[in-house]
């Protein structure tokens, strides 16, 4: 059933993006939207102008031999056909240049590539059923995603740089990835380093060896961790993927005055550079910390 967008989030949008030529650095902001159902709907999220990547969280399900399953946690139920509306609010952040991802794996998940035709096999999965490919059902309607993100944190370590050039193999198709912060990545560094990533978004947090240490306000290993990605990878972006608020994760909260004045300056030097992720829609809402670090970003 088709929703009426509401003008509201539009106007605030555009005021909003005005504010952010004038005080924003080269950099963006990235997110996870769909573990939460309190943290508003898609267009309202594309529509405060804050996010210029947003991840639809998560496809936990798939690989071998498995029907695909997602899970957007309340917001709809695609084993009933219920999320094809998302369509209309895909199309509304596309429209104003925010590029929206499918997030396949998550910590919690059944998912295992099982071979090199298993993943062909997921690719050819995606294509048809969120990118530019057809299927007789897609389960966000009509709308072409921008994108496959990899947040791999589970199952198996081998097939993934398979399925990444499988998909790359399409044109306007974007890939992104959520690696942990530890180098290189157990699970998708072999993806990694076909260097077919157009951003990474890092997880600088749940790891203590390459994280922020809030205990003793130390930001020793979250800066050499940093460059240790940042000169080691060839790709689009690099992102900093920290959690908007201490309860987000377990550990490697920064707060906004330590990112403002310590780590952004630094970080902006780096030639890929891309911004920040913040973790994740839901905290980011609850706790705006989006906006104490906004113009620093």
């Amino acid at each position: 059933m088709a929703r009426n967008l509401q003008l509201t989030p539009l106007v605030f949008s555009l005021l909003f993006l005005m504010t952010l030529i004038k005080t924003s650095h080269a950099g963006s902001i990235a997110t996870y939207w769909g573990l939460n159902v309190s943290e508003g709907n898609l267009s309202t999220t594309c529509g405060t102008g804050i996010y210029a990547y947003v991840n639809l969280a998560f496809l936990n399900v798939f690989g071998n031999g498995q029907t695909p399953e997602i899970n957007l946690n309340g917001h709809c139920n695609p084993a009933s056909n219920g999320c094809t509306f998302l369509s209309e609010d895909i199309k509304f952040c596309q429209k104003f240049g925010v590029k929206i991802m499918l997030s396949i794996g998550g910590l919690v998940g059944n998912y295992f590539l099982a071979s090199p035709k298993d993943a062909e096999n997921v690719a050819t999965y995606l294509w048809n059923n969120f990118l530019g490919g057809n299927a007789s059902s897609r389960p966000f309607g009509d709308a072409i995603l921008d994108g496959i993100n990899f947040d791999i944190q589970t199952g198996s370590t081998q097939y993934w740089q398979v399925l990444a050039k499988n998909l790359k193999s399409h044109s306007n198709v974007y890939l992104s990835a959520s690696p942990q912060c530890p180098f290189p990545d157990n699970f998708i560094g072999t993806a990694l380093n076909t260097n077919l990533f157009d951003y990474l978004w890092v997880q600088f947090y749940n790891n203590p060896q390459c994280q922020y240490d809030f205990s003793n306000s130390n930001t020793t290993n979250l800066i050499s961790s940093w460059n240790r990605w940042s000169s080691s990878l060839k790709v689009g972006k690099l992102f900093l993927g920290i959690p908007a608020a201490p309860q987000a994760a377990v550990s490697g909260y920064v707060p906004s005055q330590v990112l403002n004045a310590e780590i952004l300056p630094l970080f902006r030097k780096s030639p890929n550079y891309g911004g920040v992720m913040l973790w994740n829609r839901y905290y980011d809402e609850l706790t705006r910390f989006f906006a104490t670090i906004l113009e620093s970003v």
